[in-house]
């Protein structure tokens, strides 16, 4: 099925120049962690088949990452650009909420917390498509009238910036490969003129991904009824057991809707210290498919784990990207994500682009 209008973000690529290849593959709805459909089958992580692209961009990363493509368009709200980004060796950006439009985008589901974002193989492509996807349409009411970052003014001084950095803090158990890997990158920083400091934060009552899943269980069959219904024996196992899932009160609703704010709250306090904080992407390197638990150092963990991290900020709405910068023992590409107080992309990606510049990530061998 071909649209009949584009979508903003796709619409101002066009506008700019850019030659659209086709759509990738994702999961049913958009609503998955691992980009499999009935329709076309699952996504190969280029890295290694046996192991899991991510979702729900697998198939944007999983193309861009295999030299199909040097960009693509992804959305992001536990993570859906950042993992599969980190999974599959390239960079996944996720702006401040309502930077890019979300007019077009589909499903319109928590749009509220729901981002557009690019991937790519460099920073400085996600940077470029930012500054052409971004800015109100009129349409979106969420799209805020906020100076658009223009290429050129991602320079600045590193010297004297402070950075937060955690390799575990409440997401434990992070696997120490990739806790060397920040540690790493927190050196690289620190070199550069940076004050680094060790952060923790003592999340409140819940994790993210726990809050992140309150809202779509209350909020999914609402949306999803007017598309499925009488066609319910169409859908993937996956819906199908989401759906299943019991709503949550009124009550629990809100409790949760008051630990998202909560989260911004932290995350406001943070940013009047710090100019960027630095973490690991993900707890693990790319899994495999349809794993029913992951095993961390010895530690068996829901699949939900994965997308802890990168969950706290699609809720609360701050800039983040996933930039690749370690390798696994097993082979596999190991993310590192930077985070920046709203609207301030600039900061995050001069900082990234000086990482980038000091590491070549490898390519997977096809």
């Amino acid at each position: 099925l071909v649209p009949q209008i584009d979508a903003t973000a796709v619409r101002r690529l066009k506008k700019a120049g850019g030659i659209l290849l086709g759509k990738t593959n994702l999961p049913e709805f958009a609503l998955r962690g691992e980009t499999s459909n009935r329709v076309f089958d699952r996504t190969f992580n280029p890295w290694n088949r046996e192991r899991t692209s991510g979702g729900s961009s697998g198939g944007e990363a999983a193309a861009i990452s295999s030299g199909l493509s040097p960009l693509g368009i992804g959305t992001d709200l536990g993570g859906s650009n950042r993992l599969p980004a980190h999974y599959c060796g390239i960079v996944g950006f996720k702006p401040t909420h309502g930077c890019i439009p979300l007019s077009g985008s589909w499903p319109g589901l928590m749009c509220r917390h729901m981002h557009v974002g690019p991937l790519a193989r460099t920073v400085r492509d996600a940077a470029l498509a930012f500054s052409v996807m971004s800015g109100p349409d009129g349409q979106d009411p969420y799209a805020l009238s906020w100076p658009v970052l223009q290429p050129g003014e991602w320079a600045g001084e590193l010297t004297g910036r402070r950075v937060g950095c955690f390799q575990q803090g409440p997401f434990t158990p992070v696997a120490r490969e990739i806790q060397e890997t920040v540690e790493r990158a927190a050196s690289t920083l620190e070199a550069m003129g940076c004050v680094v400091e060790p952060v923790d934060f003592a999340w409140h009552n819940r994790l993210a991904i726990d809050v992140c899943m309150d809202m779509l269980v209350a909020e999914v069959s609402h949306y999803l009824k007017p598309f499925i219904e009488g066609r319910e024996h169409e859908l993937s196992a996956s819906i199908r057991n989401l759906l299943a899932l019991p709503e949550p009160a009124l009550e629990a609703f809100l409790v949760s809707m008051d630990n998202r704010d909560l989260l911004s709250q932290d995350m406001v306090q943070f940013f009047d210290q710090y100019d960027l904080l630095l973490c690991p992407t993900a707890p693990n390197p790319a899994h495999g498919h349809d794993a029913e638990k992951l095993i961390i150092d010895g530690q068996d963990v829901e699949p939900g784990h994965a997308a802890n991290i990168t969950a706290t900020f699609g809720l609360t709405g701050s800039p983040a990207i996933s930039l690749p910068f370690g390798t696994s023992q097993e082979g596999l590409p190991i993310g590192v994500q930077l985070v920046a107080r709203h609207y301030d992309e600039a900061t995050l990606f001069h900082a990234t682009m000086a990482l980038e510049a000091t590491n070549v990530p490898k390519r997977p061998s096809l």
